[in-house]
Protein backbone atom coordinates (compact mmCIF):
# COMPACT_ATOMS: atom_id res chain seq x y z
CA UNK A 1 0.00 0.00 0.00
CA UNK A 2 1.29 3.47 -0.79
CA UNK A 3 2.14 5.86 2.03
CA UNK A 4 0.88 9.43 2.45
CA UNK A 5 4.29 10.70 1.33
CA UNK A 6 4.32 8.48 -1.78
CA UNK A 7 0.87 9.68 -2.82
CA UNK A 8 1.92 13.32 -2.31
CA UNK A 9 5.13 12.85 -4.31
CA UNK A 10 3.36 11.08 -7.18
CA UNK A 11 0.71 13.79 -7.51
CA UNK A 12 3.32 16.56 -7.42
CA UNK A 13 5.51 14.77 -9.98
CA UNK A 14 2.66 14.07 -12.42
CA UNK A 15 0.75 17.37 -12.41
CA UNK A 16 2.72 20.49 -13.40
CA UNK A 17 3.15 22.93 -10.53
CA UNK A 18 1.03 20.84 -8.16
CA UNK A 19 1.24 21.11 -4.40
CA UNK A 20 -0.57 18.37 -2.50
CA UNK A 21 -1.58 17.91 1.12
CA UNK A 22 -2.45 14.27 1.81
CA UNK A 23 -3.69 12.56 4.95
CA UNK A 24 -4.56 9.00 5.85
CA UNK A 25 -8.26 9.49 6.53
CA UNK A 26 -8.89 6.39 8.65
CA UNK A 27 -5.41 5.38 9.75
CA UNK A 28 -5.65 2.08 7.88
CA UNK A 29 -3.43 3.04 4.95
CA UNK A 30 -6.07 2.68 2.25
CA UNK A 31 -8.44 5.67 2.66
CA UNK A 32 -6.88 9.03 1.85
CA UNK A 33 -7.94 12.65 1.68
CA UNK A 34 -6.02 15.13 -0.50
CA UNK A 35 -6.08 18.82 -1.30
CA UNK A 36 -4.31 19.49 -4.60
CA UNK A 37 -3.52 22.98 -5.90
CA UNK A 38 -2.08 23.54 -9.37
CA UNK A 39 -2.01 26.10 -12.17
CA UNK A 40 -2.55 23.12 -14.51
CA UNK A 41 -6.19 23.10 -13.37
CA UNK A 42 -6.84 26.45 -15.09
CA UNK A 43 -9.79 26.33 -17.47
CA UNK A 44 -10.79 22.83 -16.40
CA UNK A 45 -13.98 21.78 -14.68
CA UNK A 46 -13.86 20.28 -11.19
CA UNK A 47 -14.55 16.86 -12.72
CA UNK A 48 -11.63 17.26 -15.16
CA UNK A 49 -9.36 18.34 -12.30
CA UNK A 50 -10.27 15.25 -10.29
CA UNK A 51 -9.77 13.04 -13.35
CA UNK A 52 -6.25 14.43 -13.69
CA UNK A 53 -5.44 13.38 -10.13
CA UNK A 54 -7.13 9.98 -10.35
CA UNK A 55 -5.22 9.27 -13.59
CA UNK A 56 -1.98 9.38 -11.58
CA UNK A 57 -3.05 6.19 -9.79
CA UNK A 58 -4.94 4.27 -12.48
CA UNK A 59 -6.05 0.84 -11.31
CA UNK A 60 -4.74 1.43 -7.78
CA UNK A 61 -7.97 3.35 -7.09
CA UNK A 62 -10.34 0.77 -5.69
CA UNK A 63 -7.40 -1.56 -5.06
CA UNK A 64 -4.47 -0.66 -2.82
CA UNK A 65 -5.99 2.83 -2.57
CA UNK A 66 -9.52 1.96 -1.57
CA UNK A 67 -10.67 5.59 -1.42
CA UNK A 68 -9.21 8.97 -2.34
CA UNK A 69 -11.28 12.00 -1.40
CA UNK A 70 -10.22 15.09 -3.35
CA UNK A 71 -10.44 18.83 -3.16
CA UNK A 72 -8.77 20.59 -6.09
CA UNK A 73 -7.99 24.27 -6.55
CA UNK A 74 -6.51 26.32 -9.37
CA UNK A 75 -3.51 28.43 -8.34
Amino acid sequence: MPTVEEIKERIEAAIPGARAEVEDWTGGGDHFRAVVRSPAFAGRTRVQQHQMVYAVFGSEIGGSIHALSLKTEET
